[in-house]
Formats: structure tokens, sequence, C-alpha cells
């Protein structure tokens, strides 16, 4: 591997790509809107040039469209990602880990991938990663801060266990690397981006003694969180990218039904719902933390557009 920094070996550059290149890797909703927000200019962070890593050939026409620089590649064919090394002089990394059926369920072996890849030729200068506040388990409704040890309890939690572990392997080899821990993201612009769908079915919450504090963030601040981060997020550092809102998840939904206009969901003890909800929705429910978000605004200096569920949800981007 090169030890020559990426700010020298930019200087060596023809002058079309001295600009910073950010990679996206996992540009779906959030990564496009994270593109949108780096397509533009700031005095603190400059305009730059925008490549994708997509695995499917209907994309590369439509990330064009929208003045991303399209990169063939998947990240369940590490060969395919070979590509990458050098290419970025900073990464933002939003694809989520495989779901379950692998052998070594508790890996996420595309961001390890991922990882090798970028590894090949010289370093970004940084790394953004979206991992998951799941990774803390169930916290009994405690506050929680970047400071508690993780526990996941669930798959999905420990393969975002070891892709955060791999991420800091690479920020010991001197990338910048920093972790957004993400809670549920919402946005009524976004494919399946509100509880009203939910409300319509009719799908019930817990009552509110035996419910669960949950943590939101609103799909356009988790963006700028992003690009927050790949430019003032600190090394090996991990923040939390959730708005101010303090309420149960009942109360969520009561929030969105009367917003909607339509009634409120049914209230179940948890012996009941356990019976009535499929595991994957119990297992949200199992979980119940509130979140501190003070290195977020204070570190990264974000603020919040949308600060409170309540406002985010009258929102109409």
């Amino acid at each position: 591997m090169s030890s020559v920094s990426p700010s020298c070996t930019l200087g060596a550059l023809p002058s079309r790509f001295r600009r910073a290149r950010v990679l996206i890797v996992g540009c779906g909703d959030v990564g496009q809107r994270a593109a949108r927000l780096l397509q533009g200019a700031s005095p603190d962070q400059p305009r730059v040039r925008v490549l994708a890593l997509t695995s499917s050939a209907d994309q590369v026409a439509p990330l064009r469209a929208r003045g991303i620089t399209p990169l063939r590649g998947n990240l369940d064919n590490p060969a395919s990602l070979r590509r990458l090394a050098g290419l970025a002089t900073r990464v933002l990394h939003l694809a989520p880990p495989p779901g379950q059926g692998a052998a070594d369920w508790w890996r996420d072996p595309r961001t390890l991938a991922l990882a090798r890849a970028l590894r090949l030729r010289t370093l970004p200068d940084a790394l953004a990663y979206a991992s998951t506040t799941g990774v803390y388990g169930d916290c009994g409704g405690a506050w929680v801060t970047e400071a508690r040890a993780v526990a996941p309890s669930t798959p999905r939690a420990q393969r975002r266990v070891d892709a955060e572990r791999a991420l800091r392997h690479l920020g010991r080899a001197g990338v910048r690397t920093s972790i957004l821990r993400v809670p549920g993201i919402y946005a009524p612009d976004r494919e399946g981006g509100t509880p009203e769908a939910r409300l319509r079915r009719g799908t019930p919450v817990l009552v509110a003694e035996d419910d669960v504090y949950t943590n939101h963030i609103h799909a356009d601040d988790l963006a700028r969180a992003c690009v927050a981060a790949l430019w003032r997020g600190a090394a090996q550092r991990v923040y939390h990218a959730s708005d101010d809102s303090d309420m149960k998840m009942g109360d969520y939904f009561d929030l969105a039904a009367d917003l909607y206009g339509l009634p409120r969901p049914p209230r179940l003890p948890r012996s009941a719902a356990q019976a009535a909800l499929p595991p994957t929705l119990l297992s949200f429910m199992g979980e119940s933390r509130r979140l501190d978000n003070t290195r977020l605004r204070r570190e990264l200096r974000l603020r919040l557009r949308y600060p409170t569920v309540a406002q985010g949800l009258r929102s109409k981007t």
C-alpha cells in the first residue's frame, strides 16, 4: 500500500481530477439526498464530484441523470470492487449487511470486502458509515450516550457490530473513520417513510406500561449528518444520528394518527402482542432506549431541520 497522502496524490493529477471525490456505497434514498447536498457548495464543504457504486445496470442512467458518476460493482463480489481503490478522497458507506442465511451469520462480508478494496491503493481521507442504534440492545428506557458498550441482541445488530469493527481497522490504517448510529428513518417523501400504511392496517401497539422508547431521524437530517461526518467527524468517533424526540412507540403512532386524521392504533399488553404480531415487529418492541445526540450537535455542529417527529411528519419535503 502506498504511503503517499491523498492530498499529495491529488496535486499530481490532471485538473479534472483535483476536486474532492466522494464515493457513495449504497446510493438509495438517503444516499441520493446526501449526493444533492454534496453537489452544492458551502464555506466549509466545497463542491465535489460524486460517484456511486451500483450492482444494477438499470441504475446507471438514473444516477447519471442526477449528476452522479456510476461505478459498476457488487459488494457480494469482492473482485468487482478493485476498481474502487484510490478513486475517492472520501467514502460514504450506507449499504446494509446481508440478510440471514449465511453460515457466518454474525459477519458483514460486504463491509469487509469494501475495506479490503480501499486498502489496495492510496487510502481515502475520510469514511462515514451508517450503522444502527440496535447495536446497544435493550437499555430498559435509559438515556444512552456513545460511550455505552454495545450489546446486540439480534443477528441484524450483530452484523452491524462486525461492520463497525472492520471499519475501525481501516481507521487504524489512517482513514478518519466516523460511525453514525442511526435509529428509525422517516420522511413524508420517502417510500414507506411514514407510519400511515401501518395505521391503515390497524396494527396494534403496546399498552403504555409495556411500551418502549423509540428514536427517529428525518431522512434529510440524516443525509446532512452524513455529509457533516465526512468533513467534520473526528477519527474513530461514534455519533448518534438521532433527533431530539423523547417518546414511546405508541405515542409516536398516536401522534401520526392524529396528524393524518386516522384512528389511533389499538393497544395490547405484551403477552397478547407476542401472539398477534410477527417476530420482526416484536423485535423492535423488545428494545427501549433514549439517545443522547449531544455529539451530533456539538462536534458535527449539525442544527437539525426537523428536531422532533411532529415537525418532520408535518413537513412536505
